[in-house]
């Protein structure tokens, strides 16, 4: 039997039980991987004592002098520890509280005991026992301990991703993005955690780590502040390509008005970047609040046509304008998806000898009104009625004329055949857009008006009739 001094200078006084079992936990996995060897056990035996056992190369004494394992400091992205002294910590940690810990593997067994320190009668420290092995074919290391209740290893388990019963919902080459199933979010780092956030939409497993994230690992793996790993969570989630993930992450944008959308919701180009998978696997309609209010029958044409419907704020919305998705193609919003649909449309054209008796007086008076205009050739060449119309890009309603340039022609719903009154403002509208070629509201088609309006004012006034100009008038503006 050998008394080994483990010279402890610095003694984690807050640490508990759980903390110490972590650190037990976390070199087991890292034996796993740095000897590629199978996964560790924890478990308890008939006796009632609790094991970790791991598979690897076997526990040392020399490992208890390290105070840096430069076999995992040169393999930051691979293990979990990083500075060698966990164990140290670990085992003061198991005497402080009162558990009994032996150690063993093929090259000796380990117990805990204070001892004085060399000649120094007067200073007592803590020291390993090293005897010889009890077993000299063991493969691995075996941790027993006695006095920990099923609550410390539920607990020590706790820090794990592996024990957390979290799925990984995808893989990238910064760190894997994880569902969170707890109260809070959790950032790992090689399966470690090392932070939880309280407002954060998924958990979050960093296994490529900047310089700026290992600095922060402190000996204690706790406190790691949001601003060390922020950037590595950013580059996972615009790594991420999944459906599943552009879905959740869309769904908590539609609760951004609100205030009440989780963190990553605060990374404009992670907003974009799932609007970009969701736009390349689904047929989605990406409107702002405004548009919501104010999208008139095309926002029915939209639902009615199963498109998924999002809602994003101005900011987003406009960025969706000059960008592609991941295919190259354009984001659909409600002036797109009005165009698309427009170009789709077909009129169902009413043949003449279809209309009532009715309608077709109404129509003959189609040359009188077409009179009413200039005397240059006319740029329409046929009046025809539909019984569909386009929905009117002012009103969002259907429109109850339209100018066609391209065909030359003039469309009239049907249902402006009720009454003269009704076609014969509906046609002369038209006409006026065909003469000037200008839109609604514009100030070439305002004065165009005006001076049909005058010149069937002239018209009305001229006209021979044994009635007074009054009556003429009377009721024409006003009903």
């Amino acid at each position: 039997m050998k008394k080994f001094d483990l010279n402890i200078e610095k003694v984690l006084e807050h640490w508990t039980i759980p903390h110490a079992l972590r650190e037990i936990i976390a070199n087991a996995l890292d034996e796993a991987i740095l000897s590629n060897s199978k996964q560790p056990k924890v478990f308890k035996d008939h006796n009632g004592t609790w094991h970790i056992q791991d598979y690897g190369r076997g526990l040392k004494y020399e490992h208890l002098t390290q105070n840096e394992n430069v076999e995992k400091t040169e393999n930051p992205d691979r293990v979990i520890g990083k500075f060698g002294v966990g164990l140290k910590d670990a085992l003061a940690t198991f005497d402080r509280r009162n558990i009994e810990v032996l150690i063993q593997s093929k090259f000796c067994d380990i117990t805990i005991e204070k001892h004085i320190k060399g000649d120094f009668k007067d200073v007592i420290t803590l020291h390993a026992i090293v005897s010889e092995p009890s077993h000299h074919d063991m493969v691995g290391t075996d941790f027993a301990f006695k006095g920990l209740s099923d609550q410390d290893i539920k607990d020590a388990k706790d820090f794990f991703l592996l024990y957390s019963g979290e799925k990984v919902l995808e893989e990238t080459k910064y760190g894997q993005l994880v569902e969170n199933k707890q109260e809070r979010s959790r950032i790992y780092v090689n399966g470690i955690c090392v932070a939880e956030e309280d407002n954060f939409l998924f958990s979050y497993n960093i296994t490529s780590t900047t310089k700026k994230l290992r600095q922060s690992l402190n000996r204690e793996r706790t406190n790691v502040g949001r601003n060390a790993y922020s950037d590595r969570l950013k580059s996972i989630l615009l790594e991420c390509k999944s459906n599943k993930f552009a879905k959740r992450l869309v769904d908590d944008l539609q609760t951004i008005q609100s205030g009440n959308a989780h963190d990553e919701l605060q990374w404009i180009d992670v907003q974009l970047h799932a609007c970009k998978i969701l736009n390349s696997q689904e047929k989605v309609l990406f409107l702002t609040a405004y548009d919501l209010l104010d999208g008139g029958k095309y926002l029915k044409y939209a639902k009615d046509e199963g498109l998924k419907i999002i809602t994003v704020p101005d900011t987003l919305a406009e960025k969706l304008q000059t960008t592609t998705d991941l295919k190259g193609e354009q984001f659909r919003n409600l002036e797109v998806y009005a165009q698309e649909w427009n170009e789709q449309f077909e009129f169902k054209i009413i043949p003449y000898k279809q209309l009532t008796s009715k309608e077709r007086e109404i129509l003959k008076h189609k040359e009188i009104i077409e009179s009413w205009f200039s005397t240059r050739k006319s740029p329409v060449k046929e009046v025809v009625i539909s019984e569909t119309m386009r929905p009117d890009q002012y009103t969002g309603g259907d429109a109850l004329g339209l100018w066609e340039p391209s065909s030359k022609r003039i469309i009239i719903k049907r249902s402006q055949l009720k009454s003269l009154e009704s076609f014969s403002g509906t046609l002369v509208h038209e006409y006026i857009h065909a003469y000037t070629k200008t839109d609604d509201n514009t100030i070439e088609f305002e004065n165009e008006l005006t001076n049909i309006i005058g010149r069937l004012s002239i018209k009305v006034f001229e006209q021979p009739t044994p009635m007074t100009l009054k009556d003429k008038v009377k009721g024409l503006f006003v009903k």
